[in-house]
């Protein structure tokens, strides 16, 4: 039998935190609903699940049948803009596994949203309205800064030559390996080999906790290689339509120009299911509806995946989800 605290049946944060978590749900429904933007809710279980290489879904079985809890609503979403729905959001719950830690636990809130016929930099744009509007209702000092000044805007190569004094569109991948030790003064036997998990490295390490120190900072034109279900850019293509913000060193949330080809779609899967077999990782079977959805015709669109919880912490000045979740996974 598991051993237990005599008070783990306790909430990990305070009743004001729950409040406040109340209080930040009916500003992102407000926010959206005045937007024009539909609610809608979906599945979190699926025989489906979007492949990334570094996103392990928790696999579930019924009858059998392998089941996936959503790692984001991502496919289910974009199935209803292909189904006429029109400019949607979400509140809702995602799952991956192995994400536990000060900033990370398997089960967390995600705030989705897709614009039809809208562009990535008016994607930002909301992006940067929806923070200053929650801002609004969480008066104190480090809010009050987030709405005193505009955010800024930095590109990932402009971050890399910054903060690591390098061309991270231009440098190979052994470059990079070797800009690695360098860093960390380590071997390039403790380096991996593959590119993309060379540059997370980097930028986890070296460039994100340079970001959004001294005012909300939005990261975009990710390498082409980084963009995960983002579109490449018709001028540039070493970049893909892709942005994330960052709040005092900390990752808010993750915006694209959505992909909307399904053959590219399909390649990307395949080219995601490679990296993880290397990596000793299971295969994944894809999103074959989301494919189908595709060729029926996904409207151009952008969208943003937004933490939630991750929102809070930055509202509340709190340190740790633990902080702003009611019962992390070691409570749960």
């Amino acid at each position: 039998m598991t051993s237990h605290s005599s008070d783990d049946w306790r909430p990990s944060c305070s009743a004001e935190t729950m409040r406040s978590r109340a209080v930040l749900r009916r500003v992102i429904r407000d926010f959206f609903e005045q937007h024009g933007f539909l609610e809608v809710d979906t599945p979190l279980l699926s025989r489906d699940v979007i492949v990334d290489a570094h996103l392990d879904p928790i696999e579930v079985r019924s009858d059998d049948t392998p089941l996936f809890l959503q790692t984001s609503p991502e496919a289910f979403m974009k199935r209803l803009l292909a189904s006429g729905c029109g400019s949607i959001f979400q509140i809702t719950r995602s799952f991956r596994a192995g994400e536990e830690g000060r900033l990370h636990n398997p089960e967390f809130t995600l705030v989705e949203w897709y614009g039809t016929q809208t562009r990535w930099t008016e994607q930002l744009a909301l992006t940067e309205d929806l923070v200053r509007c929650a801002a609004e209702h969480f008066p104190g000092a480090f809010t009050d800064s987030l709405l005193s000044t505009p955010f800024v805007g930095t590109t990932y190569q402009q971050a890399f030559q910054k903060y690591l004094h390098i061309d991270v569109l231009a440098a190979t991948t052994e470059q990079l390996r070797r800009r690695c030790t360098a860093s960390a003064g380590s071997t390039l036997n403790d380096i991996p080999q593959e590119r993309d998990e060379v540059l997370n490295l980097l930028l986890a390490k070296h460039v994100e906790p340079h970001l959004g120190i001294t005012r909300p900072e939005f990261l975009f034109d990710y390498a082409a290689s980084q963009a995960a279900l983002a579109q490449l850019s018709g001028d540039d293509p070493r970049v893909a339509h892709r942005f994330e913000l960052y709040i005092g060193g900390l990752e808010i949330c993750n915006g694209y120009q959505e992909l909307t080809d399904p053959g590219e779609l399909l390649e990307r899967e395949q080219v995601q299911n490679r990296r993880r077999q290397q990596r000793g990782l299971e295969v994944l079977p894809g999103a074959g509806r989301l494919v189908k959805a595709m060729e029926h015709g996904l409207p151009e669109c952008s969208g943003v995946a937004l933490g939630f919880d991750r929102l809070l912490m930055v509202l509340c000045g709190a340190d740790s989800l633990d902080d702003v979740l009611p019962f992390p996974l070691d409570r749960a």
